[in-house]
Order: structure tokens, then sequence, then C-alpha cells
């Protein structure tokens, strides 16, 4: 991305249009080869203004609340999955008129909404989320399957229960693996829920697919959805957040200051705190351009953000050139998992956004935050 010297005011994330473009017509590749439909995960990657593009190649969204699913209804028009933990009362009526197929993550949750969706105009395909018991995932926090989840209906649980009304099931137990996660998720799942999936009309594969990542197999991908449906006679979903957005976005910010204690350490206009939750939540430590680890090259600083908080500390890092005030960071791989999840805590604002045609060498800015946007939030 040639675009530094094109951003005027920082921090300000950027999507890379036509990478953007190439991790679509990989999963594109995919629907086709296989007739699965993929879906836009809402929570890893919300950003509309791209949504024009993303729906010439993907089949709709899904959603886990009330405003995602209005999102997805109004801005990118296709079918819309609402898949959450609990859905409210009060909701639930303007929940149908958005969603295309509402999944239940327990039996009593459907059986409190099966009138209400009995008595609505509003079709909707309706579906139970299992928990497979088989855990992917390392980092616990990201673990739908870890022992004491919350998420989805046992196995044990199927036994002499009325599946009237119920077409599909859902799973989630992968994030940011391979095919090879999958495959082994999959054996789980028909040994546990064989019985029941033979009754259904379509299976949700969940997110955590890497399909865009350059290591990822792509053909056992397609060679397991196939043989699923063929098995099943069954229509497959995937729901990918990270992969659609994987490596198109950058987060470009400034040095404010630099300062020494024990070593030099270089202040922000970004924040691990405000602009990459991510950074402290899971964690992991951001590549950024042109940096190395610590003492890889001459200059080593310990990046802080802008906040107060005394742990919003993005990492260490050395660079061929000193810091200064005004020096400019881009970090890769910032458009997924930030935009929705960025917040305002110190009144710190949230970064520009901007979309970049690498075709034309043209940057736009599509959204700026300000001082409205901080205390409207508040009461």
């Amino acid at each position: 991305m040639n675009i530094v010297q094109k951003i005027k005011n920082t921090p300000c994330y950027v999507i890379d249009e036509g990478l953007l473009k190439k991790n679509l017509e990989v999963l594109d590749g995919v629907q086709k080869r296989t007739g699965c439909k993929i879906i836009l995960a809402l929570k890893g990657f919300s950003m509309f203004s791209t949504f024009d593009l993303v729906g010439q190649y993907l089949s709709g969204t899904t959603a886990s609340s009330f405003n995602e699913a209005r999102l997805g209804f109004e801005e990118f028009g296709k079918e819309v999955h609402l898949c959450a933990p609990a859905y409210k009362d009060d909701e639930f009526g303007r929940l149908l008129k958005y969603s295309s197929h509402i999944i239940f993550n327990s039996f009593s949750q459907w059986q409190h909404f099966k009138p209400v969706i009995s008595g609505s105009a509003k079709t909707a395909r309706c579906g139970l989320r299992i928990n497979p018991e088989h855990s992917e995932v390392k980092t616990s926090i990201y673990d739908p399957c870890a022992v004491g989840s919350r998420l989805g209906i046992r196995s044990d649980q199927f036994k002499g229960v009325d599946l009237d009304g119920i077409t599909g099931l859902h799973f989630h137990t992968l994030c940011e693996l391979n095919s090879d996660a999958l495959e082994r998720t999959l054996e789980v799942v028909e040994r546990k829920f064989g019985a029941v999936l033979r009754n259904m009309k379509w299976i949700n594969f969940g997110g955590g697919h890497h399909i865009t990542r350059p290591d990822y197999d792509i053909d056992k991908l397609c060679c397991l959805i196939t043989d699923f449906q063929k098995k099943y006679d069954i229509e497959v979903y995937l729901e990918p957040g990270e992969a659609i957005a994987l490596n198109t976005g950058v987060l470009v910010a400034s040095v404010l200051d630099v300062v020494h204690n024990e070593s030099d350490i270089a202040i922000l206009d970004t924040s691990a705190a405000t602009h990459m939750p991510d950074v402290l939540e899971m964690p992991y430590r951001p590549q950024i351009v042109g940096a190395g680890k610590s003492n890889e090259y001459a200059y080593t600083y310990r990046l802080g953000g802008s906040t107060c908080l005394a742990g919003d500390i993005i990492g260490e890092y050395s660079f061929p050139e000193p810091l200064k005030p005004g020096s400019r960071l881009i970090f890769k791989d910032m458009a997924h998992y930030t935009m929705v999840k960025n917040n305002t805590f110190n009144g710190v604002n949230l970064p520009s956004i901007a979309i970049y045609d690498s075709e034309r060498d043209k940057l736009r800015v599509v959204r700026e935050f300000g001082y409205e946007d901080y205390r409207n939030r508040l009461s």
C-alpha cells in the first residue's frame, strides 16, 4: 500500500479494495466448486461501505444481535442468519423481520419463541446450535466447546426431543484454523449427531476457517463440503468473518513523543486498549511494516498507546532508523476485529476509516469521528 503520504490525519484504518476483492474471489471459488454458501460474519467485519463489493461474491451475512441483523438486512440485502446465546422478548418480533435463518442455542429458547414464529407472516428457517464437545482452539476465551461452555446443545440432550419445525443445525469449533481442524470436527459431529443430520435440510459449519491464508488447504475443504452434502443431502453454509478481510487492511498511526524509562518508549496516537483490543485480549503482537523484533534492528522501542491505562502497551519493536514525533507506523492486518471492537475509553477518538483503490492509487476517507461520536455514547 502506497498510502502513508496520502493520509492527512492519523490514526486511520485503510482497507485495500484490491486485496479485499482477491479474498472474495478465493471464497467464491469455494462456493462454485462445492455449491456451498459462504456468508459474512458481521462480528468480524462490518464495514458496510464495502458491502457493494462483498455482496457480488457472498451469499449473505450472519448476525449475533438485533443491530447486526438490521445492518445485514438493510446494508447487505441477502440472507441474514441470526445466531445468539439468547433472544429478548421485546426484540424478537423485529428480529423475524430481518432474519432468513434463526438459530437457537437451547431447546427452551426454541420452545419459547416457536409460537411467535408460527404466528408470524415472515417465514424464517429455524435451526439449533449444537456443541460437539470437541475443542480445536488453544486460547480458551475463543473456544466455544470448552468445558462448561454456554454455547450449543450437547448430543445427550437431544434424546426424546421433538424437532418439528427445526430444519438445520449450526456448530462453531474453529478460530484461525486450517481445514484439517474442520475434518476432525466433522468426524465428531457425524458420530454424535448423525441421526439428527439425516432429517435436516441445511447445516452451518460456523466460522474460524482461515480460507484466504496462503497455506490453507482449499482442496481438502472442498472435498469435505462436497462429501458431507452428498452423504446427508444437505445444504452447507460457512460463515468466516476473518477470512473475508484477512490481510486487506492496515492501521496507520503516528508517533507523538519518545520517552525513556529503562528503555526507549514511543507514545503513539493509537492504542491497543481502544483501537486494537485483541492485542490485549487475545493477546497477540501485530506486525508493523519495516519493523522487527526487539533488537533485530538498531533502534528498539516499546510502543505505548495514548490512553492512561498503564498496560496500554502494543509491544516491543525495533527499527532501522530512530523514531521521532511525526514518524508514521503501519500496523498490518487491521481490517477484522478492530472496527467492530474498538471503543472511546478515555475519550480517545476512533480512527478514521478509508478505502484505498490500488488500481487508481486513490485514497477515499469514508468516515471520520469526533466529539459527538464520543458524547452520544454517554448520558
